[in-house]
C-alpha cells in the first residue's frame, strides 16, 4: 500500500468522528500566524499546544519568508485578524546542508534541463542569522502592521525546546 493510500485510510477514520466542521477559517483563540520549516520532525500543533482553529501555520523548506509567505501573512493579518507572528527555524535543518548553486548544478545534471527562471532555494549557513533575516523581512514589509509583534525562535529537534532569537 502506498503512503498516500495509507493516509487516505487514516482520513476515513478521522472523518467518521469529525465534529469540528463549524470552525471559522480565521484563528479565533490565539490569533497567531506561525511561519516554520516543513521539516517532518516539527509537529507544530503539539510543540505549541495548538488546537484546531488556533493559528495559521505557513510551512516551507527552511521556514523562509518568501513573497508567497508574505502574501499569506498579509491576508492573515488584514483579513483573518491575526495579531501576532511567530517564526520558527529548527536545528539540523536540511537547508544548512547545501548551497543554492550546488543544488541547481545537481538538478541540471540529473534532469539535463535548465531552470525556467534563476534557481533560488534560500539555503543558509547560520541558523540564528537566518531567523533574524526572516524577522526583518516581515517587520519591514509596509503591509504588515507595526503593531503586530513578530518574534523568532529556534526549535531544537533533539530536546523539543524553543529558544527565542534576539532581534
Amino acid at each position: 500500500m502506498s503512503a498516500i493510500d495509507k493516509v487516505l485510510d487514516a482520513n476515513q477514520k478521522y472523518a467518521e468522528g469529525f465534529k469540528q466542521g463549524d470552525l471559522p477559517g480565521r484563528p479565533t483563540r490565539l490569533r497567531l500566524a506561525v511561519v516554520t520549516c516543513m521539516d517532518c520532525r516539527l509537529h507544530v500543533s503539539k510543540l505549541l499546544a495548538l488546537e484546531l482553529g488556533d493559528a495559521h501555520i505557513i510551512r516551507n523548506a527552511g521556514g523562509i519568508v518568501t513573497e508567497d509567505v508574505l502574501r499569506s501573512l498579509i491576508v492573515s493579518c488584514h483579513i483573518a485578524g491575526t495579531q501576532e507572528v511567530m517564526i520558527i527555524n529548527n536545528t539540523k535543518c536540511g537547508m544548512l546542508t547545501f548551497k543554492d548553486e550546488e543544488l541547481a548544478a545537481k538538478l541540471r545534471q540529473e534532469t539535463r534541463k535548465a531552470p525556467v527562471a534563476p534557481a533560488r532555494f534560500y539555503a543558509f549557513t547560520d541558523l540564528e542569522e537566518n531567523v533574524r533575516q526572516q524577522l526583518h523581512k516581515v517587520r519591514s514589509h509596509p503591509w504588515i502592521p507595526e503593531s503586530i509583534p513578530v518574534r523568532g525562535f529556534i526549535y531544537d529537534v533533539d530536546t523539543g525546546r524553543l529558544s527565542e532569537v534576539p532581534a
